[in-house]
């Protein structure tokens, strides 16, 4: 994944701008133990779902998507499935109109653009919001007037939105623990990280730290900034390789650009380590080239099931079906070595960047968003069998 859809986040504490906190266990008790094992130590609010002022639509109502930046194809391939799936309830009669509006990392007008939606009657918005906080005041606003508004990709910290996310640092900690594993519990490893100062980079490494803390054989002998940008991740990494000569065995990253690390070591000369990330069609198209050499453990945050998880719930939504928290912490799917070929499709190759495969099977079982919401009906309009495949 390119994870410039981070970029426009605003680096933020929540202690720091007073937001009050709920424990995730007074909400999530009644949650299966999977599920609420997402949320321990996630630093993103959770609380009661508020819906106090929306009512049902009688007839087709109207669905607008406030979005952030369209900069980088992830961030469009996900735009476009939304785009797909809100079509199918048009042509079913249940949506009258989608309408979106992207703000390109600019907060104020995103809060004129959404204050705009409520003025002019949207029913529903969702978002990939460049804020935690900036956008509070007019999400408070539409819940007034009976608008839900429903975040994805990136969280709000107002308590009337429903954020469907994931755990930062869980993420971070589980791809160190796989790394180390595969390295047998020992090797040196480069972290390559996001945007400095992002809240989302911050829990991505506390948690790899607490991952790799379990391995004393394991030696971060580097930690850079890639910003998640090919580009920048293929300099720091060719810088990294030619200030330390030691071998490294390892690269953790949380980006899409496991390609491009691979390519710096081998044009640095350097023996390809096992290298972290989530997967993408150039990764897959370099793996599907290089596989005698090309190692992997990681996962697969993918537009598409990201635009789908915020489709399915704001179609509950105003389906009537209420969720018993106000954020929904979806469970990011893995991905190892010997998987990708089930990820592979003929159409990816190393320059692929474009290009985002599609799972199988549903990523998101129908079983974890029947465990949030208060009804057990699958979202209006859904069907996983009609996703098209990546290389449509």
């Amino acid at each position: 994944m390119n994870y410039t859809l981070f970029k426009h986040l605003a680096v933020v504490s929540l202690s720091a701008v007073g937001i009050a906190t709920v424990s995730a266990n007074d909400v999530t008790a009644h949650l299966p133990a999977n599920l609420q094992a997402e949320y321990v130590n996630s630093s993103t609010p959770v609380g009661p779902a508020r819906l106090e002022n929306f009512t049902v639509p009688s007839g087709a109502y109207k669905w607008c998507h406030s979005e952030s930046y369209q900069g980088n194809g992830w961030r469009v391939a996900l735009t476009n499935e939304l785009k797909r799936l809100v079509q199918g309830l048009i042509d079913q009669g249940v949506v009258s109109r989608f309408e979106m509006a992207d703000s390109n990392g600019d907060v104020s007008l995103e809060i004129s653009q959404i204050r705009n939606f409520t003025e002019k009657g949207c029913d529903v918005i969702t978002s990939v919001p460049g804020s935690p906080t900036g956008l509070n005041a007019s999400i408070e606003a539409a819940a007034r007037a009976g608008i839900p508004f429903v975040t994805s990709a990136a969280s709000v910290t107002s308590a009337y939105a429903f954020n469907v996310d994931s755990n930062y640092y869980k993420w971070g900690y589980d791809m160190a623990v796989n790394l180390a594993e595969r390295l047998g519990g020992k090797g040196n490893v480069v972290m390559v990280e996001g945007i400095a100062g992002v809240s989302i980079v911050e829990q991505q490494r506390q948690g790899a730290k607490a991952g790799f803390a379990k391995y004393p054989g394991v030696e971060v002998v580097r930690t850079v900034n890639g910003n998640w940008t090919p580009s920048v991740t293929k300099s720091v990494i060719l810088q990294t390789l030619a200030t330390h000569p030691a071998p490294i065995q390892g690269v953790w990253t949380t980006g899409s650009e496991t390609r491009v690390v691979a390519e710096a070591f081998r044009q640095a000369g350097r023996p390809l380590p096992v290298i972290t990330g989530s997967i993408s069609g150039d990764s897959l198209g370099f793996w599907h080239e290089n596989q005698d050499t090309f190692k992997f453990t990681g996962v697969a945050l993918l537009p598409t099931w990201i635009a789908q998880a915020m489709f399915r719930t704001a179609s509950r939504i105003m389906d009537g079906q209420k969720p018993s928290v106000n954020t929904l912490m979806i469970p990011i799917p893995a991905v190892d070595q010997e998987q990708q070929a089930n990820w592979y499709s003929s159409c990816m190759k190393p320059d692929s960047s474009g290009i985002f495969p599609v799972a199988s099977s549903d990523p998101v079982p129908e079983s974890v968003f029947n465990a949030y919401f208060d009804g057990q009906k699958p979202a209006r309009g859904w069907d996983y069998s009609k996703v098209p495949p990546a290389c449509k």
